[in-house]
């Protein structure tokens, strides 16, 4: 009976420890995970940060404190009224994204660090919006953002967190203002397209005088080609009547210059004659005739003395200038 009693005493002191030792060991290994920081306190006190996997602590004198995420939190900030510059009310509401640097900081620089860097991002829209002026809140939102985050981040490192950025999500002014700005827009459209039509009557009219102006100078240009044309078309005719005028004063005097040339002039100037005389008869029921028209032959020998004195003239025409020069 003792053996059996000192038996059950042994296994029982054996389950024991094996129970003891299984929750040591349970307490003493930490798997940690990743993107996360613990922050093990010894009797009370921090000792030190568990980075993520494996790690082993001392079991009821070692405990975890606080679990950081290192991971970039989005946080909706709550919808607010902001005054403007100019004393307008604007209800804004935006988003928040933070990450924890320092897991030591975090823990122990604030009692929550997510509210108090809300509550900063607030107070921090609230100011930045107060500089502003109603319509350039609605053009400067990547500046109002900006002055955001530099303000919060300012604070926020104390807390071992950094205020990566600031987005505004709606911005919403009072229903009045609302209906004036669709006023304003619906007139800025409408003053637009006048604009608009006039600048293309405006450029219709440009090209339509243009146009104008384009055929009137061609059409001139074709007037004034016109009359070159004409007048050159003219000057080459009087310039062909005058050198076929030419060549037959020349063949005439070549052929008088000739056997028989003197007798073909006489015969000439003896029709030329006689057809002048036929033609004034036509022309008129009174005729003057010469005293002497019954000696026609003294008439042409008259008329040809005068032609053989121009020939003589034209002969020493040459001889007289060379006389005169010298």
């Amino acid at each position: 009976m003792e053996i059996q009693t000192d038996i059950n005493s042994t296994a029982a002191l054996i389950i024991i420890f094996l129970i003891v030792a299984i929750i040591y060991i349970k307490k003493a290994v930490r798997v940690v995970p990743q993107q996360q920081a613990w922050i093990i306190e010894r009797f009370g006190k921090f000792n030190r940060i568990l980075e993520p996997g494996l790690n082993f602590i001392i079991p009821f004198i070692d405990k975890v404190a606080y679990k950081q995420s290192l991971k970039e939190v989005p946080m909706d900030t709550s919808s607010q009224i902001c005054i403007t510059k100019d004393n307008t009310q604007l209800q804004v509401d935006g988003v928040l994204y933070f990450q924890v640097t320092n897991p030591q900081l975090a823990s122990y620089g604030t009692s929550d660090f997510v509210f108090a860097i809300t509550q900063l991002a607030q107070t921090s829209l609230r100011s930045v919006i107060g500089t502003m002026t109603l319509d350039k809140t609605f053009e400067e939102r990547e500046e109002i953002n900006t002055k955001v985050v530099q303000a919060v981040d300012e604070a926020a490192q104390t807390w071992g967190v950094k205020v990566l950025r600031y987005e505004i999500k709606d911005l919403t002014p009072p229903a009045e203002i609302l209906r004036a700005m669709q006023l304003q827009i619906t007139a800025e459209r409408e003053k637009r397209a006048v604009i608009a039509t006039s600048e293309g009557q405006k450029q219709q009219e440009i090209n339509i005088a243009e146009g104008k102006r384009a055929a009137m100078i061609a059409q001139s240009e074709g007037e004034k080609q016109a009359a070159i044309n004409k007048a050159l078309g003219e000057a080459n005719a009087i310039e062909a009547v005058a050198r076929a005028q030419a060549e037959a004063i020349r063949v005439v005097a070549e052929s008088i210059q000739t056997q028989n040339g003197m007798a073909a002039v006489n015969l000439t100037v003896a029709e030329k004659y006689v057809d002048a005389f036929a033609k004034v008869a036509k022309s008129s029921n009174t005729l003057l005739l010469p005293a002497n028209m019954a000696d026609l032959g003294s008439m042409i020998s008259a008329a040809m003395s005068i032609v053989k004195a121009n020939e003589q003239d034209k002969t020493h025409l040459p001889d007289r200038l060379t006389k005169n020069s010298g």
